[in-house]
């Protein structure tokens, strides 16, 4: 798969494509359906299949300090839309000069004049050009002016429920890591950097990896959580080692044991004794398994910890 940071890492002999457009924050099982369409209709057509993105998130432009919590980094997103067959993922600078675009020059400029389009394929609630004014309908009209098909879907789920990236949000947030999965149509994951922290989790005899998400990462709600924990850069050795899954019991909050005030994210990696920090690493969340606790001594916090620990193994050993 190619990967572009703009329109000007396109070839010089470019010829016509499929494209979708979207943030795709998660790339969730409603995303899958965009983009099943667009490959399948680029096959068809003989041309590559294009995902076009953007970066920043366009809220955080369009009103700054909005920017929602984030489900997947852009290295995860190209990550996922590769397997799900996309040829070219094109992340779009989102600026101020492309957020004035109206839907006609939006349309004449990007799409036909530098991408070519054959077929443009998005969701039937998309929105694009200056105050958002640009809609399907509209995106169809401009297609039969310019000569490319529009195809906008609707994004189905299950249970009344339609997948989006805001209602997987709500999951996560809710800690509701199974609901969060089942829209994703995998766990929900969140990476980072480990770092040094307090060094308590060693004193209790529970080490713990204390990751550094990235800002705006989408974060669980307090408790603790089954989870899967992957190093993805070489790590110095141990049973933990790159690509290879892990089973871990997760901390997410602020130690109210010990009158702690920082939230973290704090893993504890299974059958491991492995030297983790500096490395980025992947936080994959399973199920919750309870809340946070404040517990009325070290002895209290210790046994629960081994519980979880227990309750850890139990979850994941179905996986």
């Amino acid at each position: 798969m190619q990967r572009w940071r703009s329109l000007d890492e396109m070839p010089p002999d470019w010829g016509r494509c499929v494209l979708t457009i979207g943030v795709f924050d998660g790339v969730h099982r409603g995303h899958a359906q965009l983009i099943g369409r667009a490959v399948k209709s680029a096959a068809v057509r003989g041309v590559p299949s294009v995902l076009m993105t953007f970066d920043p998130h366009p809220m955080e432009v369009v009103r700054p300090g909005s920017h929602p919590a984030q489900l997947t980094t852009l290295t995860r997103r190209a990550e996922l839309v590769e397997e799900l067959g996309i040829d070219v993922f094109c992340v779009m600078p989102f600026t101020h000069e492309f957020m004035k675009l109206d839907p006609g020059e939006y349309v004449h400029d990007l799409l036909v004049e530098r991408l070519h389009v054959a077929e443009v394929v998005v969701g039937d609630n998309f929105t694009f050009g200056k105050k958002a004014a640009g809609t399907v309908d509209t995106m169809r009209e401009l297609g039969g002016r310019f000569g490319f098909e529009v195809d906008g879907v609707k994004l189905v789920g299950e249970h009344a429920v339609t997948f989006s990236s805001t209602y997987i949000r709500a999951c996560v947030d809710a800690g509701d890591m199974a609901a969060a999965a089942d829209a994703l149509g995998r766990p929900h994951r969140v990476e980072g950097v480990v770092v040094h922290g307090d060094g308590r989790g060693r004193e209790l005899g529970y080490p713990t990896a204390n990751i550094a998400p990235p800002e705006h990462a989408a974060i669980p709600a307090d408790g603790v959580y089954a989870a899967w924990f992957t190093v993805l850069t070489p790590g110095p050795g141990g049973t933990t080692v790159p690509g290879k899954r892990a089973m871990a019991a997760v901390s997410v909050g602020t130690n109210p044991t010990f009158s702690g005030r920082t939230r973290t994210v704090e893993a504890y990696v299974l059958d491991a004794d492995v030297d983790l920090y500096g490395q980025h690493v992947a936080v994959d969340f399973v199920a919750h398994l309870r809340g946070m606790v404040k517990f009325d001594s070290i002895e209290d916090l210790i046994a629960e910890m081994g519980r979880d620990v227990e309750r850890t193994r139990e979850v994941l050993a179905g996986q």
